[in-house]
């Protein structure tokens, strides 16, 4: 019974392994004969098996073991060169046609059964000598693969000993011992696990058996359950072959102490999640557990979200902890110019500096090619990367690991740059790249949704705006009835100096507030029918100082170039140059200085408005500078000057960009295309 029970589990463990191999979509030598072998093994742990009835006589075990014998040296045959690519390319070479003759003849003297037993045991035993040979010619030759190739040479090595022992004792006695016979089912059984082990360490094989992390884990720790069994049986037998027994008090004592630490072993937190750590380390070949990494990733993009900073700092956090690095800049692409909307992990600024000198030609570079830039990968093999420009500078001096684009409806949207100084850098190989995609799809359609939400909160506050306009309508009604009520005693008390006093009152207090209100309604409204015409921006500039500046101090200097043209709608773009211009004389205090300056530059024009006042700290830019209906004049604003001026330049293709800090002043800095760049488009 116990003979059947240890073959039965040999048999349905080569089982499963030959259900791995098969799965297994490359076809090579190497998978063939190892497939062939572990078939062939499987059949022979079911043939010994006597409840199946396959084996009748010694004869026919004596078969089994020269066919399991020859196919593992044939096994073993390819082993010794890497290059072989069948197994008529082997035969050609005289070492392994030599290695085949023992084995062969083996086969032969057991099925034609010519000879006497004690010479079959005889053959068997050189033919297990040979193979130890062989072994340790194929680990001499593994050099700097040895490692991988360990675990091969304790599975092989230990069985082929034992068949060793096995024959050479049936050769001296002309018999075969059967507790030999009946233990090297349990042998085979336990040193499975080594030659799976071997399948996943030694890569030219090509053979990328899937094991999931659970059933390794759990298969480990039954593999601990049999170590311990193994060490009570050791002990029993140490009793057993010095004398004396178990007493009943220590059997029990042991059996409780046992269970206790079984008990300890398997439900300890702590060890199960250290076991699983080695085993990912060292038996599993994909990095990441992907069920954990995508709930983690699913966990990080779900947190409340106030403001898109926040969006872009959550989708970057995303991004960084999905491949356990530290370091993170998110970019995203408006009217070609590159702006960095979230940092992750102490970035210094020169660092920042150099990624941002690099990234026209990165652009340029993925809007030809979606792929994943490994800068590593770029060092060594830069013929991989040879359609970006500034490719040697960058292998020189780029800082960053990573660099990930980001697309949106097949355009580029934005750019990804992650790097580590703390954790082992990754391999950008299939793995990497695939899971660093899923990554990316996930994160960028969190993005996405998050800006079309923020783009339907804008447009319900222009809703309100709207409706905000009925009240202005409204106090203009009653401002109109207030001049009715003032002609309508005109007639009877236009006499009266008194009255005319009180009337021009009326009237100035009239004008203002409607002044106020027409300013408000002109300034934050957008034009759709705008009026496009070549404009020299110097002269423009300083007209819109010259008579809408000189009421409120201090005066803005300009200094900029004076011819600089471009195609633009002139009194929109006054109106935005007005805005700016007053929001500065306003943060500024009267001793304060104010310069704008404009210059022109290869492919756009650049207009700086610069003051010394109040400034702004960052979180303030970022989250409410360019939010519509958001002020900080009370009732004097309504918060749409900013964001209406941004919009205007991102409509005709330039950009906004504002650099403040608190107590020192701020620059806005207005990007405006030329116009031979708008005719291009």
């Amino acid at each position: 019974m116990i003979f059947d029970i240890g073959y039965g589990l040999t048999a349905a463990g080569y089982l499963v392994l030959i259900f791995l191999l098969m799965v297994v979509r490359k076809v090579g030598l190497a998978k063939t004969l190892l497939l062939a072998a572990t078939t062939i093994t499987c059949l022979w742990s079911v043939a010994h098996i006597s409840l199946v009835g396959w084996v009748t006589d010694i004869s026919q075990y004596a078969q089994l073991d020269s066919v399991r014998l020859w196919i593992w040296t044939l096994f073993l045959g390819a082993c010794l060169h890497k290059e072989f690519t069948s197994v008529w390319q082997m035969f050609s070479r005289p070492i392994p046609l030599i290695m085949m003759i023992l084995p062969t003849l083996s086969v032969a003297i057991s099925v034609f059964n010519p000879f006497s037993p004690s010479l079959q045991y005889l053959i068997f035993t050189l033919v297990t000598v040979q193979m130890l040979v062989v072994l340790e010619q194929v680990f001499r030759q593994a050099g700097e693969q040895k490692w991988a190739y360990k675990p091969l040479i304790i599975y092989l090595g230990a069985l082929t000993t034992f068949d060793f022992f096995t024959y050479a004792n049936a050769a001296m006695v002309n018999n075969l011992n059967w507790s030999f016979f009946a233990a090297r089912g349990y042998i085979y059984l336990a040193l499975l696990p080594f030659l799976i082990l071997a399948i996943r360490r030694i890569q030219q094989w090509g053979i990328d058996i899937f094991v999931s992390r659970e059933v390794v884990l759990h298969s480990t720790l039954l593999m601990l359950s049999g170590a311990y069994l193994m060490i009570m049986a050791l002990l029993g037998y140490m009793v057993k072959y010095f004398g004396g027994q178990w007493g009943v008090p220590i059997q029990i004592v042991l059996f409780l102490i046992s269970i206790v630490l079984l008990a300890s072993l398997f439900l300890s937190n702590e060890f199960r999640t250290k076991l699983k750590v080695f085993i990912t380390k060292n038996f599993y070949a994909n990095q990441f557990d992907y069920r954990v990494e995508w709930l983690a990733l699913t966990k990080t993009l779900s947190a409340e979200n106030k403001s898109l900073a926040d969006i872009y700092h959550t989708a970057l956090v995303g991004w960084v902890q999905g491949i356990k690095y530290e370091q993170g800049l998110l970019f995203k692409l408006e009217n070609n110019l590159t702006s960095c909307v979230a940092s992750i992990g102490n970035v210094q600024a020169s660092e920042l500096e150099i990624i941002e000198s690099y990234s026209h030609d990165l652009r340029t570079y993925f809007t030809k090619k979606d792929w994943i830039i490994d800068f590593d990968e770029m060092r060594i093999k830069p013929e991989m990367y040879a359609d970006i420009d500034n490719r040697n500078n960058m292998i020189a001096n780029y800082p960053f690991h990573f660099m990930i684009p980001v697309y949106n409806n097949n355009s580029l949207w934005g750019m990804v740059c992650v790097n580590t100084k703390t954790a082992d850098k990754h391999t950008l190989n299939w793995e990497i790249r695939d899971y660093l995609l899923a990554v990316t799809e996930q994160t960028a359609h969190f993005i996405f949704q998050a800006e079309s939400n923020q783009t339907l909160s804008e447009n319900a506050k222009f809703a309100a705006f709207n409706r905000m306009s009925a009240f202005v309508v409204h106090d203009l009604k009653n401002v109109l009835a207030q001049i009715n009520l003032l002609l309508a005693n005109a007639k009877q008390h236009k006499s009266n100096p008194e009255f005319i006093d009180d009337t021009f009152e009326t009237l100035e207090h009239t004008k203002a507030r409607m002044d106020n209100m027409l300013k408000q309604l002109m300034d934050k409204s957008i034009d759709q029918n705008t009026n496009t015409e070549a404009v020299n921006v110097s002269q423009l500039i300083e007209s819109v100082i010259e008579s809408k500046c000189q009421g409120l101090l201090p005066i803005p200097q300009f200094t900029g170039e004076k011819n600089v043209m471009v195609s633009i709608d002139a009194e929109k773009f006054a109106n935005v140059l007005y805005h700016l211009i007053n929001n500065a004389q306003q943060a500024t205090d009267n001793n304060g200085d104010i310069s704008i300056d404009a210059t022109q530059q290869s492919h756009q024009i650049m207009i700086n408005i610069i003051d010394n006042g109040e400034g702004m700290s960052q979180s303030f830019i970022e989250e409410r500078l360019f939010t519509p209906f958001e002020t900080t004049k009370g009732n004097a604003g309504m918060g749409v000057g900013a964001y209406d001026a941004k919009n205007f330049l991102q409509s005709i293709g330039g950009n906004l960009v504002v650099k403040s800090e608190l107590g020192k002043g701020s620059c806005f800095t207005l990007y405006i295309p030329h116009a031979k760049d708008e005719e291009d488009k």
